[in-house]
């Protein structure tokens, strides 16, 4: 698929990896469609470049995410879901330290699958009920995460990345007949405002000495998966694993 043709629906869209991706991809793309719930952020984004448009919308909520994505195609021709949304939560299982409930929370086990799995799902089936039915030729995105493999803290982050591999292999399968591809990108550690918020310096030095390669991935690194996937028409139903080489 060649980029300057296509009108690319990004989730997600003000986060520190969704915003440079719109940026980027706004510099070659016909048309970017930014949602998240962050309008300040959004506004931002659609004054800096004329050819994005924004839309506030919590996609942790499916009824908001019906209303909103539903005026998103009526009023656009989306050609590709980039699905980048998601909340990054660590928490053991169980936690001794904690006396008063040593187990691993529900509220934070249900937020961390609503944020990254269940957004996942409900934008990309409305998206791709869309394309079939108009028979667009696209194609959807994904974000999983090294921690898919099992990271240890992170069972829900973990589960949440894994349905999402699982569900991109699905799809490829029954909307490749649609001409519509589906693939996924799984990182490693980047060098982001949320991962050094998320991480203290220590952990980061962990990481960093277990990747291979030494360092953390750079935003421009993912956005070179990001554009290869598009371009590259026979890529499809597969984990791009962009993590140095990392083992966990």
């Amino acid at each position: 698929m060649n980029i300057k043709e296509q009108t690319i629906l990004i989730s997600g869209g003000a986060g520190s990896v969704g915003a440079f991706i719109v940026q980027e991809l706004a510099k070659e793309a016909k048309k970017i469609i930014a949602l998240d719930k962050d309008i300040a952020r959004l506004e931002y984004l659609k004054s800096i470049a004329a050819n994005v448009e924004i839309y506030a919308c919590d996609l942790s909520q499916p009824e908001e995410v019906s209303k909103v994505v539903g005026l998103v195609l009526n009023d656009h021709h989306v050609t590709i879901l980039i699905n980048l949304a998601g909340l990054i939560h660590s928490e053991p299982l169980v936690n001794l330290l904690n006396k008063e409930n040593s187990h691993h929370s529900f509220q934070t086990w249900d937020a961390t699958i609503r944020s990254n799995l269940y957004s996942t799902f409900y934008l990309s089936s409305i998206v791709a009920e869309n394309m079939v039915k108009k028979r667009i030729k696209g194609a959807i995105i994904n974000t999983s995460s090294v921690a898919a493999q099992g990271n240890v803290g992170q069972s829900a982050y973990a589960a949440a990345k894994a349905g999402i591999e699982a569900m991109t292999k699905v799809w490829s399968k029954e909307l490749g007949m649609f001409k519509i591809r589906c693939a996924c990108i799984a990182p490693g550690f980047f060098d982001t405002p949320s991962t050094r918020h998320s991480l203290n310096d220590a952990t980061i030095e962990k990481w960093k000495k277990a990747t291979p390669i030494g360092k953390l991935g750079e935003l421009n690194e993912f956005l070179s998966a990001v554009k290869f996937i598009i371009e590259n028409d026979f890529y499809n139903g597969k984990v791009l694993q962009l993590d140095g080489g990392l083992n966990i």
